[in-house]
């Protein structure tokens, strides 16, 4: 789909939509994209990550605000971390429709259970999980409600600032592998949203990264943040690599499984800081 047709505003049936262009229509595409929020009733457009890319950090903020303020609550009421930990995370996964959760269990399947980049790109259509896939989501629900429990130690407050942060770095920083590589095949969610421009990406990034520094600083050093977002690069840079290598290029799966590793890899580093 060319340019022209991505910022036109028409909807997937090809009809004009009232959605537009601007900061509230881009805010809803961003929403729809990667939430199950409400988002009003007018048809949906044909994403285009370069607007999505944008704005995606204040979605990311109304995204996570409900799930961290369950923990917050959760912590404040006394209920035991690790229970709050994951009642927080079954709204975060209500809330987003457990979106990069599935991609990142239908990219264990897809790119470990095939052996040639065409097998590959066709268990990741496949809706179907395998056991790759289903302990995928086992693996990061557990390993996401153990850091959310560890973060309590600094109170409530800590860890639901400091999950927001990782959400947003983690969502922004999700897209790097859209810029950074084609789309492997021609039709899908990927395909449709077209390639991110170094542009949009940058600015969606630096301004995520603005806010996550903001909340992340009062319980970690600098220093901390610094070293956290240093290993989120790093995965970022590996997984492109590796998807690069099995199927040349990305998927809208390859994309919501970085979400997800970087979420967990920010939560990790930031648990290690505050526990040494």
């Amino acid at each position: 789909m060319s340019d022209a047709d991505n910022h036109s505003g028409t909807s997937r049936d090809g009809k004009s939509s009232p959605e537009g262009t601007g900061l509230v229509p881009d805010l809803v595409m961003a929403l729809r994209f990667f939430s199950r929020l409400p988002s009003g009733r007018q048809p949906h457009a044909v994403p285009n990550l370069d607007r999505i890319a944008r704005i995606l950090p204040l979605a990311s903020i109304l995204i996570g605000l409900g799930p961290a303020g369950v923990l917050l609550l959760g912590i404040a009421g006394g209920i035991p971390p690790l229970f709050a930990a994951i009642a927080a995370a079954a709204c975060s996964a209500i809330v987003t429709g457990a979106m990069s959760e599935d991609a990142a269990a239908d990219a264990a399947d897809g790119l470990f259970g095939g052996n040639t980049a065409e097998r590959r790109l066709k268990i990741l259509k496949d809706s179907r999980h395998g056991t790759y896939g289903v302990l995928t989501i086992v693996f990061l629900v557990g390993l996401k409600a153990s850091a959310l429990a560890a973060l309590t130690v600094n109170g409530g407050l800590a860890a639901a600032m400091l999950w927001l942060a990782a959400g947003l770095v983690a969502r922004s920083g999700g897209l790097y592998i859209a810029m950074a590589l084609p789309p492997a095949r021609t039709v899908g969610a990927s395909a449709t949203a077209g390639r991110l421009s170094r542009n949009a990406f940058g600015f969606g990034l630096v301004f995520a990264l603005v806010i996550a520094v903001i909340l992340a600083v009062p319980f970690v050093s600098p220093l901390g943040v610094m070293a956290a977002l240093a290993i989120g690069a790093a995965v970022a840079f590996g997984w492109t690599r590796l998807c690069d290598r099995l199927v040349g290029g990305q998927t809208g799966d390859l994309i919501g499984a970085l979400q997800a590793l970087l979420e967990i890899a920010l939560l990790a580093t930031f648990m290690t800081i505050i526990a040494g």
